[in-house]
């Protein structure tokens, strides 16, 4: 698939490119960032011309991995946010946000975006968030995007060669009114 390019009331949501590199790199420098994501530590330039060369236009370029460069319009970068294909129909998302533009609801934003356009335009029929357990943040994102927190499963991340226990929700298409590619039947007790 072709790389697309989404916009929200403030945002711009699009590929990242080499052009990239810097903001990206310093990004990444924040310990927050590196603490909670699954990006490598100490993160490298290398890291970061490798992920805006070659990582990100690869998932574009074989449809496994979505991911979105989240900008101001004036450019800036806030943020970063990709749906990986985990399975037939489902999309598992993952986000971060700078230092600098936490707290301002921008990763939401992009998040309803993205999900929004997964469930029209890739047959996604579920997007799944999953975060270690501890990470208040990334958790407060997901509950403002209206994801169903389904419980923890244990052991269920591996961040950087230790094995923990992750938070995991949902978001639906008939969660933001959309329907869905397939047929949903939710179970009954």
């Amino acid at each position: 698939m072709d790389p697309v390019t989404l916009t929200t009331d403030r945002l711009l949501l699009r590929t990242v490119g080499p052009h990239d590199t810097d903001a990206v790199y310093a990004a990444a420098q924040d310990p927050e960032i590196q603490r909670w994501t699954m990006i490598p530590s100490p993160y490298l330039r290398e890291h970061a011309e490798g992920f805006v060369g070659q990582m990100a236009p690869d998932g574009w370029a074989d449809s496994s991995m979505y991911t979105f460069g989240v900008f101001l319009p004036s450019g800036e970068l806030v943020g970063m946010l990709g749906i990986a294909v985990r399975s037939l129909g489902t999309g598992e998302i993952g986000f971060w946000a700078t230092k600098e533009h936490r707290g301002n609801g921008y990763i939401t934003e992009a998040t309803l975006a993205a999900s929004r356009w997964a469930f029209t335009s890739v047959a996604i029929d579920r997007v799944e968030w999953r975060a270690e357990v501890g990470n208040a943040a990334s958790r407060a994102v997901a509950e403002k995007a209206g994801f169903t927190i389904e419980g923890t499963l244990r052991s269920a991340i591996d961040n950087k060669g230790v094995r923990r226990d992750c938070w995991v929700g949902s978001l639906l298409p008939s969660d933001l009114g959309l329907p869905s590619t397939a047929p949903y039947l939710p179970g009954q007790s």
